[in-house]
């Protein structure tokens, strides 16, 4: 199983943890994944580290779809991609949510499966300069032709020559944009994806792959999991807590949460919508209680060397190809033991 380091997204201060990174690619780890919320992009901090490093892969997990338009998001991605040196850069892409589809980006939330579908379409036809760019989809349409065009819009063909195939992964939870991701994407960035409901989606999966041609083998899937080596279990589990209730119960409309849907999805319904009764209630220190320690301790690697080994062979064996890891310079040295890596080159 390759492994992935996580950094995410900034706080109220941007700081990217180079010693970590350069540390990760000497021990072997495949990629380094960075994300946006409403803070920092996810696609700068790649640029800075490209400079820093020579092997491992950069990738975006996730960029916003409605934060740039599929033609500018191509045309980060490409310029990124031959910073680095071609064949370093992963494009992972999301929708986010509705309150922020709408509220920081001002753009409407549409029909996330077709804006997807039409995104990652337009991405490809870029890359690959095959012809001038159109684009009849059913959100989005090159030319543009609608309410206030003048109509005179140019089909046009990128000045940078770009690598064809630069590998695109989704963010996706839900059964039609994971068949959706199978069909049209490289790879899959999943929500709340553990070993305990990976056979869920593997048939979402292979209908996807079914409806083009392909086989798992050209299908990669990047799980994430927090890393903690500590001996007090209770305690860790405890501190992630409040990130967890966070998402579940306020990152999102009441009626429009994924991280709540995953959570159900995953056995735990009435935790799920408790939490979210006491979060939106402004009770968080009950929402945070309310949190369970399995659901917790199931999406995460928590414990000393032997724990974390014997969890660890349940994410081998769950079908995913890649584990992103969250967690200090302690964690990733013992990650790449227990993964049974080597540092590049030897």
């Amino acid at each position: 199983m390759k492994l992935g380091l996580m950094l995410g997204y900034s706080g109220a201060e941007l700081r990217v943890p180079l010693e970590k990174v350069q540390l990760a690619e000497r021990l072997g780890y495949d990629t380094v994944w960075t994300a946006e919320a409403y803070g920092s992009d996810a696609i700068t901090p790649l640029a800075y580290l490209a400079g820093h490093t020579a092997r491992i892969r950069l990738g975006t997990a996730v960029i916003q779809l409605a934060g740039r338009s599929p033609a500018n998001a191509a045309m980060a991605i490409a310029t990124l991609d031959a910073l680095a040196g071609h064949g370093r850069v992963v494009c992972g892409i999301g929708v986010s949510g509705p309150q922020i589809v709408e509220g920081w980006y001002g753009e409407p939330w549409g029909r996330p499966y077709y804006r997807l579908k039409d995104y990652v379409a337009i991405m490809k036809k870029i890359w690959r300069r095959e012809e001038p760019v159109t684009h009849e989809g059913e959100e989005i349409q090159l030319p543009y032709r609608g309410e206030g065009a003048l109509g005179i819009g140019k089909p046009l063909t990128s000045i940078l020559h770009c690598r064809p195939d630069i590998p695109v992964f989704l963010g996706t939870g839900m059964e039609a944009t994971v068949r959706l991701t199978a069909e049209i994407g490289e790879g899959w960035l999943p929500l709340g994806y553990v070993p305990e409901t990976a056979d869920l989606y593997q048939p979402w999966i292979d209908a996807g792959l079914a409806k083009t041609g392909k086989s798992g083998d050209d299908f990669e899937i990047q799980a994430m999991a927090a890393v903690d080596v500590t001996t007090d279990v209770a305690g860790s589990l405890a501190r992630m807590k409040p990130n967890i209730a966070l998402y579940v119960g306020g990152m999102g409309h009441k009626t429009v949460n994924f991280h709540k849907e995953m959570m159900i999805r995953r056995g735990f319904g009435e935790a799920a919508e408790r939490i979210q009764e006491l979060y939106l209630a402004k009770r968080k220190r009950e929402a945070i209680d309310a949190v369970p320690d399995e659901f917790v301790d199931q999406g995460a690697l928590v414990g000393d060397r032997q724990r974390i080994a014997t969890r660890f062979k349940a994410w081998e064996q769950s079908g995913a190809t890649g584990l992103s890891i969250n967690g200090n310079e302690q964690a990733v040295e013992l990650m790449a033991e227990v993964a049974g890596l080597r540092p590049a080159g030897a």
